[in-house]
């Protein structure tokens, strides 16, 4: 799924995360995930959803091997109803080579791009030693998404807090650091659940070590809902 690389150099990658040889022993896939995000142009709703699940048709016609998830943005200050689309579990050799790019491209120029517009698309790389499971989410049906900006040369500092908590971690709980597509340093945790009322039952984990406030520049917490129907290769959890 192409949709808009945005500069993003698979060369820059490899440079960045180096060999992924310790990470992929502990998770068994590869340590790295795409996550975008794009909304519907003002009037383009119908279409834009319409035009999104033809173009995936278009990727499991086209036998890409990924899973594909895609949340639509529930309960948020300005993303709500625009939809977080991703894939996990990637070596960085694997992000290189995407199911046929030119006519992922074209597809997407038909069917997606004349409604959407694309806001956002970054690789992330999966931190074990701070979460609460594997690297590629379970597909329940909700999940709250984490977004955390620190300051400059704050990075270390704030692993270290979190690898402290690690060990109090009861659920599934996913941090990943981004390594190539926007400001650093950022940093996104995932946990899904299976229902808002799992959410809201643990709101009191969402807060994050003390000692981290001061380096934390910005914050934010979204709902999402999973879109079974803008899934490829990606079986969601039956509802609870």
């Amino acid at each position: 799924m192409k949709h808009r690389w945005l500069g993003i150099s698979v060369t820059a990658l490899l440079i960045v995360t180096g060999p992924p040889t310790r990470l992929v022993a502990q998770t068994a896939r590869g340590p790295f995930a795409r996550i975008a995000i794009m909304r519907a142009l003002d009037g383009h709703s119908v279409e834009w959803e319409a035009g999104y699940i033809r173009h995936l048709e278009w990727h499991r016609q086209a036998k890409d091997t990924f899973g594909w998830y895609s949340y639509s943005v529930w309960a948020s200050t300005e993303r709500q109803r625009w939809i977080i689309y991703a894939t996990f579990g990637h070596t960085a050799a694997e992000l290189s080579k995407p199911v046929s790019p030119a006519e992922d491209e074209q597809d997407n120029l038909i069917n997606v791009l004349p409604h959407a517009q694309f806001l956002g698309n970054a690789v992330y790389e999966f931190l074990p030693a701070l979460s609460r499971g594997t690297g590629v989410p379970t597909p329940t049906l909700r999940a709250e998404y984490t977004t955390v900006e620190l300051s400059q040369g704050a990075d270390k500092a704030f692993e270290a807090a979190l690898a402290e908590e690690q060990p109090k971690l009861q659920k599934e709980t996913l941090w990943y650091r981004m390594v190539v597509g926007g400001g650093a340093p950022r940093y996104v945790r995932l946990r899904p659940r299976a229902s808002l009322a799992a959410i809201l039952d643990e709101r009191a984990d969402q807060a994050l070590p003390e000692n981290v406030n001061g380096v934390i520049s910005k914050m934010t917490v979204e709902t999402l809902n999973l879109r079974p129907d803008m899934l490829v290769n990606v079986t969601p959890e039956p509802a609870k």
